[in-house]
């Protein structure tokens, strides 16, 4: 079979663009999708930004003040941990897990929450929920004065 019969592989004139035939990508400047096949492409040349992650503010705003969620999270997070390095252990971590408690209702209620939006929505709800339940209810649940620790502590660093 000659290859100008070929179905497969039409000819293009040369002076219009090749076509490109692998994965379907974002579209260009016009609206049209780059690549026309269903096929994978062998490298990633972009990503699509995750549901609601667009500016939490209007762009003119100032950096700090387009990121607040993540910002708020972040500096929840830090105090908790700050309360912990000042042996305020429960109450730290309960801040920390409040923090990503927190995290997941601005993600669920927000529409647009900046840099808080990693994955999909639900995803990072999940995430987010998850995380900052198991740390609360493992703050609640620590002891004071654990028996053997100090044992262990001080066999260790005796040496």
């Amino acid at each position: 079979m000659p290859a100008e019969d070929d179905h497969r592989t039409p000819k293009a004139p040369a002076d219009t663009e090749p076509t490109v035939r692998d994965a379907i990508s974002a579209p260009d400047a016009e609206g049209r999708p780059r690549r026309i096949t269903r096929r994978f492409p062998l490298f990633t040349r972009d990503t699509a930004r995750p549901e609601g992650g667009g500016r939490a503010a209007p762009g003119d705003a100032p950096a700090p003040a387009r990121q607040w969620p993540m910002l708020v999270v972040l500096s929840t997070v830090a105090i908790g941990l700050l309360l912990t390095a000042l042996d305020v252990f429960r109450y730290g971590t309960l801040l920390v897990g409040a923090a990503l408690l927190a995290g997941a209702v601005m993600r669920w209620v927000l529409p647009s929450v900046g840099m808080l939006a990693v994955r999909s929505r639900f995803t990072d709800v999940v995430t987010y929920g998850v995380l900052g339940l198991a740390i609360v209810m493992l703050s609640l649940m620590v002891q004071r004065d654990i028996p053997f620790l100090k044992d262990i502590l001080h066999f260790t660093l005796k040496s």
